[in-house]
């Protein structure tokens, strides 16, 4: 599932195709997403002059002129491309938001897990999608004490803890990985046992391992490309996810692999303790 680094990337690459546009015109080819799409309400927003693409947690928002918003989240494995809007559809594209220079942004989701949902500006960190989010984590709201406090007396794994998104949004599975190994701390450890510069450390991990990805792309393992259709390349630098049974970069121990919660961990039993 794309997480916040594959998100910002798509922000990124968006925002000069579609800021300043017009949104012209809607086309819904299916419907039936996680959330079915409510076509005339998305139809109704036409005209609209395009004033932003923002982003929340791994929610892309197209602020529209006018008072609304376009909430967009990728689920498993949608997309959201440019492209010329005389193109042909392809197989698993939904949706076509039409643009007055004669670009299209297309809505493609193989599993039809995403969301395309129209949600008024004014008050919109209320919304039933965004109200229960924890704070970005690169931005000044989390802090090595708002994750103490949100693991004070927990007995739940650190790893779990940092991919809840009512604590910190934006952490996926490689991430959480990757982050925790920067900052030395074993995946299992309770997170109600980590002392306070221990989490000062991995906040900065955390920080440093997103922004490392956001500057490759993102990530691609299956599904993700950007609004030019590129791929991401952080899968490339991982240092720990999906490298069980290499050595450790950092001290030549061999890295493994446990499953926690349903999910792959992979980490150094040398360096992380």
């Amino acid at each position: 599932m794309p997480e916040l680094p594959e998100v910002e990337t798509l922000r990124r690459s968006l925002t000069p195709h579609l800021t300043g546009r017009r949104l012209v015109g809607v086309e819904v080819r299916e419907a039936r997403l996680r959330e079915r799409v409510d076509t005339d309400r998305l139809a109704a927003c036409c005209p609209a002059r395009i004033e932003a693409v923002g982003r929340r947690a791994k929610y892309l928002l197209v602020r529209l002129h006018g008072g609304h918003t376009l909430l967009c989240h990728l689920g498993m494995s949608g997309r959201l491309v440019v492209a010329r809007a005389a193109s042909p559809w392809q197989r698993h594209d939904h949706v076509r938001l039409r643009l007055d220079d004669g670009s299209c942004l297309t809505f493609h989701d193989p599993r039809r897990f995403g969301r395309l949902v129209v949600a008024e500006t004014e008050g919109l960190g209320r919304h039933p999608l965004l109200a229960h989010l924890g704070p970005e984590p690169l931005g000044p709201d989390l802090t090595a004490a708002g994750l103490a406090h949100a693991a004070m007396g927990r007995r739940q794994a650190v790893k779990p803890l940092l991919m809840d998104a009512r604590v910190v949004v934006g952490i996926g599975n490689i991430y959480a990985c990757e982050a925790l190994f920067a900052a030395r701390i074993h995946p299992a450890t309770a997170a109600g046992r980590i002392r306070p510069v221990r989490w000062q450390r991995l906040v900065a991990a955390i920080r440093e391992v997103l922004t490392a990805s956001i500057a490759a792309g993102g990530t691609t393992l299956r599904d993700f490309a950007d609004g030019e259709g590129r791929g991401g390349l952080y899968q490339l630098h991982t240092r720990v996810y999906g490298r069980a049974g290499e050595p450790c970069g950092r001290c030549g121990r061999t890295l493994r692999r446990i499953v926690q919660a349903g999910r792959a961990t992979f980490y150094c039993p040398g360096c992380q303790h």
